[in-house]
């Protein structure tokens, strides 16, 4: 038989409740329901859009080596593991997109390293 996953808190049903006192969720589904018929049609509003930004591209590698550290000493400055970094250089995974985002301004700014270390 499959188990259900169970919510488990700290908080008591009455803090709960008191939580989420005040909280239309219906209103807030219907505004969200609005907004995508909108979308669909067409017709929505400017700020319905999100608008995503394109990360910039980094070159692991390359910032590595220009900061001339051992993946060691890079990956203890991006707080993630030597593995991670050795697998990003090596092309089995890509930076998640805030490591993406750091190593980028390491690579505009190199003095960024000593301020992480």
């Amino acid at each position: 038989m499959k188990r259900e996953p169970c919510f488990e808190s700290t908080l008591s049903m009455e803090e709960i409740e008191k939580n989420f006192e005040g909280v239309d969720f219906f209103s807030g589904l219907m505004a969200g329901l609005e907004e995508a018929i909108a979308y669909e049609r067409g017709e929505a509003a400017a700020e319905t859009f999100a608008r995503k930004r394109s990360l910039p591209d980094v070159n692991v590698t390359a910032v590595r080596g220009a900061l001339g550290m051992t993946q060691r000493a890079f990956a203890e400055v991006l707080g993630v593991s030597c593995r991670t970094v050795e697998a990003w250089e090596s092309g089995r995974s890509t930076p998640t997109p805030t490591a993406k985002k750091l190593i980028y301004l390491i690579q505009e700014d190199n003095s960024l390293v000593q301020k992480l270390v």
